[in-house]
């Protein structure tokens, strides 16, 4: 036996002490007197006096002694060993996205986090615990642990995951500790089926449930411009008359409403993947939700939405112009701008909201802020927008531009695809440039189109002449380089909108890209670094990311949406192995007995104890 807190034991001086009072404490004395009522109260007194009186106060001290003995043990916490009664424990609890199959109103996880709780609460203590989470990777939560309370408290702290994890680390993990002691009780808690599980008690915590699953949607435009949306469904445990549900969400422009929704019943067998077709009225759309109806145990596969990229990726424009034709039809060419077009007389500082402005011919009296800007034949000088307008160049004949020959990387991005077409203008207007801006053609070495950022930090391109003094409009090149230079203003950000969760969404970053933000499905915010040209971010969660990209004043939002892998919907899905190399031994530890609570009945049978000896002593003396 050893003790916790040897220092309370200092608390046995308090049995001298209670046997220095005794002695020194006051005793009744007898007295002769001369009066017989006191003699004959003296006899009665004498009368009740018994033999075992004598007794009681050497009984009060030795239960007060007693008390303090168990007392100051008690505060030195014994502790006693009981050889070979404990064990080393290796729990893997597999937190794969198929865990959060509900049964009985708790998911899987919870149910194998609660038998891993009792499987602990049941050990002898001086165990050690060690717990391997297999989630979006493999983690060792804690390592050798000899406190129920802290395993507890880590194991209830586990998150679910998503994703779909092979166990190999796991493997690799718990193989190490088999090694270092073969004696180790290794327990798997999970949904699956092991073909091999050598040295390990796999716990499976699945039972069958009804699960119901849309994969492979995707979408396509038929001959007449109309959306159609194509997919499976899955039941996995049994056949089932299935309800499949399409909600598309699009622009007015888009169909004959801004949504939609249309169903259709597909009967299914059992582990059969049933095809379902949608044929509907709209020609465009911004996302759409393909779903079923039926409620089973893991409703994180009864969905799928799939956002539209090029919608992902598009802009808004607010174009300020009395001739709009030619600008116009530019960004239609473009294929993802959303075009608002008025007059010069209409435009005012309450315009505001759009990815894009575009004055041709015309000059606010202040710069836009909150989006990019386009100038075609500024009229006057627009303070912070790096250039200034000095004065209008008439010419006796048209005269050509010359490209740029810069060999630059961006120069040459500017100029991809251009034939360079002879381009001519009859006047322009001559601008002189006090930030850096990259010029794609000029006229006698002045900037005829030109780009960079102002001072807000948002792009911005300037054609200097207009586009009905020149030929520029019919000609190719005029479609080519205004979507090389719609393509600078608003770069592809995101290449696709669908992902499994475990996958890397890669983003572009622009070139004057301030900050990214990432909202997940869960609500959780994370900022990506924007320091290279491309950034990653791991999906890790099911439903619809959103992702904010800042540059300068401009705010832009993409969304994309995160499946849940398909092998993680089988609900009792098989893997190869999951075996431990070599001979278990059957070594234990020593246990650990520590419980107060003997002590504490002790201590309260001592106290009852002598509580009745000194009622019976001051019964005696009345």
């Amino acid at each position: 036996m050893s003790f916790m807190y040897p220092l309370g034991l200092l608390g046995l001086i308090g049995i001298p002490v209670l046997i220095l009072i005794y002695i020194i404490k006051n005793k009744y004395t007898e007295q002769v007197v001369s009066s017989t009522y006191l003699w004959n109260l003296s006899e009665k007194f004498l009368k009740k006096r018994l033999p075992i009186n004598k007794l009681v106060g050497i009984i009060s001290l030795i239960l007060q002694i007693l008390a303090v003995l168990f007392i100051s043990v008690a505060v030195a916490r014994p502790v006693f060993i009981i050889p070979d009664s404990a064990n080393d424990y290796c729990f893997v609890l597999d937190c794969s996205g198929s865990m959060n199959m509900q049964e009985n109103g708790r998911t899987r996880l919870e149910a194998a986090k609660s038998e891993i709780a009792e499987v602990i609460d049941e050990s002898k203590k001086g165990s050690i615990y060690t717990l391997v989470a297999v989630g979006d990777s493999t983690e060792v939560v804690f390592e050798a642990v000899d406190s129920k309370e802290r395993a507890l408290l880590l194991l209830n702290g586990i998150e679910q995951a998503y994703t779909s994890n092979a166990f190999t680390d796991a493997v690799g993990v718990a193989q190490r500790y088999f090694n270092n002691n073969p004696s180790v009780k290794t327990y798997l808690f999970t949904d699956k089926t092991f073909e091999e599980n050598r040295n390990v008690q796999v716990i499976n915590v699945a039972k069958p449930q009804d699960n119901y699953a849309v994969s492979s949607v995707g979408y396509a435009f038929g001959a007449d411009g109309k959306l159609t949306v194509h997919g499976k469904v899955t039941s996995y445990e049994s056949a089932a008359e299935l309800t499949v549900v399409l909600h598309v969400v699009c622009d007015v422009s888009d169909g004959i409403s801004g949504t939609a929704e249309y169903s259709q019943k597909v009967e299914v067998q059992k582990l059969e993947a049933v095809d379902f077709t949608f044929v509907c009225e709209q020609t465009g759309f911004r996302y759409f939700e393909a779903s079923v109806s039926e409620s089973d145990a893991l409703a994180l596969d009864n969905k799928v939405t799939v956002f539209n990229i090029e919608y992902e990726n598009s802009y808004t424009a607010l174009l300020v112009s009395d001739s709009p034709f030619y600008i116009y039809a530019a960004l239609l060419s473009s294929g993802n701008a959303r075009v608002e077009v008025i007059s010069t007389e209409k435009f005012n500082a309450d315009y505001s909201g759009y990815d894009l402005y575009i004055f041709d011919s015309y000059s606010p009296e202040a710069l836009p802020r909150d989006g990019a800007v386009w100038f075609f034949n500024p009229q006057t000088s627009v303070a912070e927008s790096g250039f200034t307008v000095q004065d209008e160049v008439e010419l006796a004949a048209g005269r050509e531009l010359d490209y740029t020959s810069s060999s630059s990387t961006f120069a040459k991005t500017l100029m991809r695809d251009i034939v360079k077409d002879k381009v001519y203008v009859a006047k322009y207007k001559k601008c002189g440039l006090y930030r850096n801006f990259t010029t794609v053609l000029s006229c006698d070495g002045n900037p005829m189109v030109f780009t960079g950022t102002n001072a807000y930090g948002n792009r911005e391109v300037v054609f200097a002449f207009d586009l009905h003094f020149s030929n520029f409009p019919l000609l190719a090149d005029y479609a080519t380089l205004s979507g090389n230079l719609l393509g600078y203003t608003f770069p592809t950000v995101i290449e696709n909108a669908s992902y499994y969760c475990g996958e890397t969404l890669l983003i572009n970053v622009t070139a004057n890209c301030d900050s990214i933000r990432v909202d997940s499905p869960l609500n959780k915010i994370v900022y990506l670094d924007t320091s290279a040209a491309v950034c990653e971010f791991t999906l890790n969660e099911v439903g619809a990311y959103k992702i904010t990209m800042i540059s300068g004043e401009t705010e832009r939002v993409f969304n994309v949406y995160s499946s849940l892998p398909e092998e993680e919907r089988v609900p009792a899905s098989k893997a190869s192995a999951f075996s431990l190399q070599g001979d278990a031994g059957n070594k234990k530890l020593n246990g650990i007995y520590d419980d107060l609570l003997p002590f504490f009945i002790m201590l309260a049978l001592l106290f009852a104890a002598d509580w009745m000896v000194y009622c019976y002593e001051q019964y005696q003396l009345r």
